[in-house]
């Protein structure tokens, strides 16, 4: 194990895929991490150094109310906020209902500004944290079936980019990691998924080892971008 940080590491989507992944890289790497979930019935993680708090990410009345009661708890300083939690729903614009366009857009993007925003004065005020965002390939390249998905991650990606240019001053970094296909439960409703070879899914691994390149990077250095891809794109059908 790494030396002990004696920091903390907010983690959304914690329970289960990439940020599942996150949680269990940065507890290896010596940090304390506060994982936000819906829920942690289907992942136990069992740790000193790991707390779980289940909130749904798209009430966001609630959510700020577990917020401040997250930042006035804490006595440890805060390495990174990492805005992980996220949904896909894909189909033709016409074949998706309101609900579902509303629930893609206010997890995958709005969830993380609301996160963000609580705790940006206490990140900047002490100086030196990272805010780091999964975002997708799809926040590159428009892809049809994707429209709604593609627009939450083009926006935190622009969101990602102004408030890159806000915080540097307060020595707050911002960082955009953008996985191709990743093997997790994300296709679980979905009616296609990564072809079934090595090289055609990076592993939620991969995206948690860059993440601890990020934050263990030399404070003056900020990774804008990082875009992980699978060698070969091969998709198909269920």
């Amino acid at each position: 194990m790494s030396q002990l940080h004696e920091k903390l590491v907010v983690v959304s989507g914690a329970s289960s895929g990439i940020g599942l992944a996150m949680v269990n890289a940065l507890l290896e790497d010596g940090y304390h991490v506060l994982g936000l979930a819906r829920d942690f019935e289907h992942s136990v993680i069992e740790h000193e150094r790991f707390s779980g708090v289940s909130v749904d990410m798209t009430r966001f009345e609630s959510l700020s109310a577990v917020l401040a009661e997250i930042i006035d708890a804490n006595q440890l300083p805060i390495k990174a906020i990492v805005n992980n939690a996220g949904i896909g729903k894909m189909g033709y614009l016409e074949q998706l209902s309101l609900p579902d366009i509303q629930e893609v857009m206010d997890t995958n993007f709005m969830s993380h500004v609301i996160v963000t925003k609580a705790f940006l004065p206490l990140l900047k005020k002490q100086g030196h944290a990272d805010i780091v965002f999964t975002g997708s390939e799809a926040a590159l390249k428009g892809a049809r079936q994707g429209s709604i998905y593609c627009a939450s991650k083009f926006a935190i990606r622009g969101f990602a980019q102004a408030l890159r240019e806000e915080c540097a001053k307060s020595n707050v970094r911002v960082t955009l990691i953008n996985p191709g296909a990743v093997r997790t439960d994300f296709f679980a409703d979905l009616n296609f998924e990564p072809g079934a070879a090595e090289e055609n899914a990076i592993e939620p691994e991969d995206i948690a080892k860059a993440l601890i390149m990020v934050l263990g990077a030399r404070a003056g250095t900020v990774f804008d971008e990082i875009n992980l891809s699978p060698l070969t794109h091969v998709w198909q059908r269920k």
